[in-house]
């Protein structure tokens, strides 16, 4: 086999003359990248800065963040490729028809994502709160773009999507300072009225945890056909409310007991009307 040497010599030629050519375009194009990447690096540093100045949301900051990352990335990956000569707009349009198809087959992700941004935005609630939402209560433990986690009384972790969150009813039992209790207690017809609700007045001002304002209340609820029922309404601090509401309950059963008043047992309207 013979080798042609002349042949070998015109492609060296030819790839040397190529390599001159491109050779501008190629280091101007890797120069673009290294610096386009340092810049890049430069710009989420200081926009990170500002965000945690302005004491952004550290979930939100995070996220923007990220997402400017990856747009300028991209941003820098394109002008690149068109540095070196190759035709962009099929690139864009891959891209774009890419988008899309993510974006119809991740429609509930990206409802959950927009959820997650409308609460991190709006805060209804924070970290630490204790909420009631998608008959679920417990105290919210972290907000994620997509889930928000919370930890119920169990010590069960539940995760419910931002999608439904953020569409629905919230109740927020830790944005304000205060909590009132809304207990019952039932007495019998033989009882005394004013002696009853003499006894839990005193009972609720003997106890530190419930605030003098605003006031508590403690009145006739309701006449039904087996018991007198005495709406009792302390208010405590968030962080005294389980303590009140289990404390008041026990007080006010000794403190009966040393009156001699009876509490009358729940009995269901419809068998007492059977009876």
């Amino acid at each position: 086999m013979t080798v042609n040497t002349e042949n070998i010599a015109n492609y060296a030629e030819t790839f040397i003359k190529v390599l001159i050519d491109y050779s501008p375009k190629l280091i101007s194009a890797f120069l673009i990248l290294f610096v386009g990447l340092y810049v890049i690096r430069v710009i989420n540093r200081l926009i990170r800065k500002i965000m945690i100045k302005r004491e952004l949301d550290p979930t939100l900051t995070k996220f923007l963040a990220d997402i400017l990352l990856w747009v300028l990335r991209v941003l820098l990956f394109v002008t690149f490729i068109s540095k070196l000569g190759i035709e962009t707009s099929s690139f864009v349009a891959i891209l774009g028809a890419m988008g899309l198809a993510v974006g119809l087959s991740l429609q509930g992700s990206l409802s959950n994502f927009a959820g997650g941004m409308l609460i991190i935005l709006f805060k209804p609630f924070k970290v630490g709160d204790t909420i009631e939402a998608q008959t679920m209560i417990g105290t919210v433990s972290e907000i994620q773009i997509f889930v928000t986690k919370l930890i119920n009384a169990n010590n069960q972790t539940i995760f419910i999507p931002n999608g439904s969150l953020s569409n629905g009813i919230i109740t927020n039992y830790s944005m304000q300072r205060f909590r009132k209790a809304d207990l019952t207690i039932s007495i019998s017809y033989d009882t005394e009225i004013k002696k009853a609700k003499d006894i839990i007045t005193e009972v609720l001002k003997n106890n530190p945890k419930v605030l003098k304002t605003p006031e508590a209340e403690v009145s006739v609820k309701l006449l039904t056909d087996s018991s007198i029922q005495l709406a009792v309404r302390p208010w405590a601090n968030n962080e005294d409310f389980g303590a009140v509401f289990s404390e008041t309950l026990e007080s006010c059963k000794l403190a009966f007991d040393t009156a001699g008043i009876v509490i009358q047992p729940f009995v269901k309207e419809s068998s007492a009307k059977n009876n």
